[in-house]
């Protein structure tokens, strides 16, 4: 387990160096290639896993073959922590969207953990609840948005989260194809593309496949609103 990674995880904030060297012997890593599948919506499972690099996706299925994306996780993020305690089916499937290496922590190694020390429960609490203030958002957004906002807003989140500074603006490189950036808005792949083209012709951003150069991030931020 990488302890870097691991102590920028909220879960893990502010543990000693001595609780980090007790999870990373506990822990074990997997590495996945794009587009490998770590487990399927419905799946039975009580793993806990960090992301140690690169990129993950979570998406769900309707009953009637509707994809949508609910989600994009990067380095110290985690996922699978539902199950770990209330054991079910996952929620969503997770499938690599680069190359991506894991942390991986059991059900029981968690619990162990938390037995020996009793605060990352609360560190769990806490993330826990940004998880749901995140969802909260969302479901707003799909609600008061309309959808070059909700386009706005997207780019805001990529760009604070995986944005690393350029010549001019924030270079962001996503990985997604252009249905699964609609699908994390929530909208078509026509509507999105034309808003997506109306901010890159307003020299707001510059598109580069499965990236982005943003220029203009206070624009995006008034349109966002």
């Amino acid at each position: 387990m990488d302890t870097t990674v691991v102590a920028e995880e909220p879960l893990f904030a502010g543990i000693d160096d001595a609780e980090l060297a007790d999870l990373r012997a506990a822990s074990s890593t997997i590495r996945l290639n794009r587009g490998d599948v770590l487990f399927h919506q419905g799946d039975i499972g009580d793993t806990f896993y960090i992301v140690a690099s690169g990129k993950m996706k979570m998406g769900r299925r309707a009953t009637d073959g509707r994809e949508s994306l609910i989600a994009i996780l990067g380095p110290g993020e985690m996922l699978g922590e539902l199950t770990l305690f209330d054991p079910g089916p996952r929620t969503a499937t997770a499938v690599a969207v680069s190359e991506v290496e894991l942390s991986v922590l059991s059900h029981a190694q968690l619990i162990a953990e938390i037995q020996a020390h009793p605060r990352l429960a609360i560190h769990l609490l806490s993330s826990l609840a940004t998880r749901l203030r995140r969802t909260d958002e969302v479901i707003g957004d799909l609600v008061f948005c309309d959808v070059p906002g909700r386009v706005a807003r997207t780019i805001l989140d990529l760009t604070e989260r995986f944005g690393v500074k350029a010549e001019r603006g924030s270079h962001v490189r996503h990985e997604l194809t252009q249905e699964e950036l609609a699908q994390l808005v929530g909208a078509s792949r026509e509507t999105v593309n034309k808003a997506l083209s109306g901010f890159a012709g307003r020299g707001w951003i510059r598109l580069e496949g499965k990236a982005m150069t943003v220029m203009d991030i206070e624009r995006l931020r008034r349109r966002a609103r």
